[in-house]
């Protein structure tokens, strides 16, 4: 192989690509991004047996060929180049990378050894549009679970139903759920993502204004974004039946100004931090609604103004599922329903059913 190409455009698709490289493998040839130049395209690829990112960049082909470089190092080295133009070409088991009056060189992996990337992924297919997929991710994938107790938890259910997608996702503790309108679809589907997919994804989008069309087979995701393809396996296995855990009715609502919510939260939350069980306690009345946190550092007491309907109550939470709830919400109000001090806390719009997030409670001595 031998090329001569742009650093900055190289640098900007090996950084996207090398995110897909296996950090921690027995594998090498999956720390490496697959570089195959051929018709004046110089095409990177790069996976970990989960996610493959590949991207196309233009160059100019002296001659054909392919290659595996190590991909962290050779990211790091020509992110140091961008505003040079690259020369590379192999020579006996490694890549010389020509720049200015400066000669350097890496070794590679055989090309030969590099898994196969089906992108032929295209029997169902969803489109909506770039805004309300980066909204969708954004309201969501914080509840994906980060441990591998169960698997398929660290993914995104993804199901399409009457014209409209929705995203959930839970670890346990918490549960995040958002709804939008689909542009179209080839039918109902109903998927496990990998949160990391997800957010990958997001990284991609562009412009607000595109529509980006979700390709599903088997158990393959694959999605285009210009010159990029992202493809991922799915998960398999039943995810948790969602129907069944949040609550029908509510014997207190509250409505609360969000942003006044969240300043007192995360100042009751500087003091919360510091308890292993991250607390912060809400006791709410007719008028107002009391944030406190109670620690060995000291203790913050706050009211904010609320509109209660039904009874009062007092629920103790994790500062950090109630900050991050309210941080992913754009609305200036929100609704909040409660059933008791045990009981789950569900956080909806005032008006219409676009998302939901349910908090369970910290039992406490008190």
């Amino acid at each position: 192989m031998k090329i001569v190409c742009e650093g900055i455009e190289l640098s900007e698709a090996v950084m996207k690509v090398s995110k897909a490289c296996s950090a921690k493998t027995t594998t090498p040839i999956l720390e490496t991004v697959k570089i195959t130049a051929k018709n004046d395209v110089l095409t990177l690829l790069a996976t970990d047996g989960e996610i493959a990112i590949q991207k196309s960049i233009r160059a100019e082909v002296l001659e054909e060929g392919a290659l595996c470089v190590p991909g962290k190092y050779f990211a790091d080295f020509i992110k140091r180049l961008e505003n040079e133009q690259i020369s590379m070409a192999t020579e006996e088991g490694k890549v010389v990378i020509t720049y200015g009056d400066a000669v350097s060189s890496m070794q590679v992996l055989s090309a030969d050894d590099f898994p196969a990337i089906d992108t032929d992924v295209n029997e169902n297919r969803v489109e909506l549009s770039a805004k309300d997929l980066k909204e969708l991710i954004s309201k969501t994938t914080f509840c994906c679970a980060q441990d591998d107790s169960r698997p398929v938890l660290k993914g995104c259910l993804i199901e399409t139903r009457e014209g409209y997608v929705c995203f959930t996702a839970l670890d346990g503790y918490r549960m995040a759920v958002c709804r939008k309108s689909v542009v179209s679809t080839t039918g109902d589907v109903r998927i496990v993502c990998p949160g990391r997919t997800l957010n990958e994804i997001a990284r991609m989008l562009g412009a607000d204004d595109e529509n980006i069309t979700l390709n599903m087979q088997k158990n393959m995701l694959l999605v285009k974004i210009d010159d990029t393809i992202l493809t991922s396996r799915l998960y398999e296995g039943e995810f948790v039946n969602v129907a069944g855990i949040v609550p029908r009715t509510f014997t207190s609502e509250v409505v609360v100004d969000k942003n006044a919510l969240d300043e007192s939260v995360e100042r009751a939350a500087v003091l919360a931090r510091t308890d292993k069980n991250s607390i912060v306690t809400f006791e709410i009345g007719e008028e107002s609604m009391g944030i406190s946190s109670n620690t060995v550092i000291g203790r913050v007491n706050e009211r904010v103004g609320v509109l209660l309907e039904g009874k009062d109550v007092t629920i103790s939470l994790n500062c950090k599922y109630v900050s991050d709830c309210l941080n992913a919400i754009a609305d200036e109000k929100i609704r909040i329903g409660l059933n008791g001090a045990v009981s789950p806390c569900v956080v909806t719009p005032v008006d219409g059913d676009s998302y939901l997030y349910l908090i369970l409670p910290v039992r406490t001595s008190a």
